[in-house]
């Protein structure tokens, strides 16, 4: 028992000790992780596609 709440204590202490981002970045990096996202997803749609059309015509 007293090792979790050793554990606990460790994580509080890690979260206080965490710099947490304020709105404006918060933003910013969620626009740029969405618009990455968003173009791999496209990006390896169309390397799928040429792929199977490839593979197709073979």
């Amino acid at each position: 028992m007293k090792g979790i709440k050793k554990f606990f204590k460790g994580v509080k202490k890690e979260a206080i000790a965490s710099r947490w981002p304020d709105g404006k970045s918060l933003v910013k990096y969620s626009c740029i992780t969405i618009t990455m996202l968003a173009f791999f997803g496209l990006f390896f749609y169309v390397l799928d596609a040429i792929f199977a059309l490839v593979r197709g015509a073979f």
